[in-house]
């Protein structure tokens, strides 16, 4: 994706700024933890399409394990 495009896009719930982490398919608003994806080349900048991300700025799977109970 065209490092121009992302500048032009803004997070749609923060308006915040947006950045694209090496090896990944979203676009990521650090601000939100929010990933959005980017499917064809063509970003989903839904909020309903968001996905979370972790500290590492990497999509969190939707069905990760729950941690261990002591």
């Amino acid at each position: 994706m065209d490092t121009r495009l992302i500048e032009l896009l803004v997070c749609p719930v923060c308006k915040g700024p947006l950045q694209r982490p090496a090896q990944s398919d979203h676009l990521v608003c650090a601000a939100d933890k929010l990933g959005f994806p980017i499917r064809d080349g063509i970003p989903v900048m839904l909020e309903s399409e968001a996905v979370a991300v972790d500290d590492n700025l990497r999509p969190i799977p939707m069905h990760a394990p729950l941690p261990a109970a002591d």
